[in-house]
């Protein structure tokens, strides 16, 4: 009896230590979350002020976003840049994620540290160093220049889950393809891309929203014709503080969520083991 009574304390004393963590868990992850989500009631708000709660409800700020060129003119530039920069890291990234996971060969650590360093090198140090080579090819204030950064920026982060992706397919698959006479790109192509679609949908995902949200680059080497659309919102809070960033925030906030719920979605459940 003594001991059943001891284990049903310890049960109740784990369920509120569970209980606990989950509550702050909650309130550390609102706090997080708060400053994002109180821009949207704002962008709802009335063209002539920012406050919260909005003393008057309506769609008056994205009336004027949609319909200003000041604003559209940055939308489509990033677009355009960002769809460029995903197509081109995916065409890098994907190759390179499967060769380094599959393969072995001299230099592969530092290889792998080399395609991995704009992960760790701080953003402002590779801006900086992008503006001074970029200078030099004149490619500075171009969309070309824009797009060639951003595919070095976002590459790591694709092939991040690239790479998770590939670590979970079988090689046997592979080995048994080759086997019957199946060469090398026949493999890549009928029996590896298949499988790592999930994973190279949200590396595409991951890179457009990186892209698109990239503000320290592009402040570096946009000029007035190729001014992006960070760079306008970083120019607006810097020197007119227009209300109709409230709804351009809003709809960033809204995609961030959509992208990055899709991208968890498609990420393969690791199967689990049979014994």
């Amino acid at each position: 009896m003594s001991a059943t009574m001891t284990l049903s304390v310890v049960d109740r004393q784990e369920r509120s230590y569970r209980t606990l963590r989950n509550v702050i868990a909650f309130a550390v992850y609102a706090f997080i979350l708060a400053p994002s989500l109180i821009v949207i009631p704002i962008s709802f708000g009335g063209s002539g002020e920012m406050s919260f709660p909005p003393r008057v409800w309506t769609i008056e700020l994205y009336q004027h976003l949609f319909t200003s060129a000041t604003w559209i003119d940055p939308i489509l530039q990033s677009l355009k840049v960002a769809v460029i920069t995903m197509v081109v890291s995916l065409l890098i990234g994907v190759p390179a994620s499967y060769g380094l996971v599959r393969f072995d060969f001299p230099g592969k650590q530092f290889v792998t540290l080399l395609l991995m360093s704009p992960i760790l090198v701080p953003v402002i140090v590779i801006s900086l160093g992008l503006y001074l080579y970029l200078s030099r090819l004149q490619l500075v204030g171009t969309t070309a220049g824009l797009v060639a950064s951003h595919v070095a920026y976002v590459t790591p982060f694709m092939m991040m889950t690239v790479m998770a992706g590939v670590r979970k397919l079988d090689p046997a698959l592979e080995f048994a393809t080759t086997i019957m006479g199946a060469s090398r790109r026949m493999v890549f192509f009928k029996v590896v891309l298949p499988q790592l679609r999930p994973s190279i949908f949200a590396g595409a995902l991951f890179a457009f929203l990186v892209s698109f949200d990239e503000v320290v680059i592009a402040w570096f080497l946009t000029s007035p014709t190729t001014t992006t659309l960070p760079v306008r919102m970083y120019s607006s809070i810097q020197w007119d503080i227009s209300p109709v960033i409230a709804a351009v925030s809003a709809l960033l906030t809204v995609l961030s969520i959509v992208f990055c719920c899709i991208s968890v979605l498609l990420q393969p459940s690791t199967p689990e083991s049979t014994h």
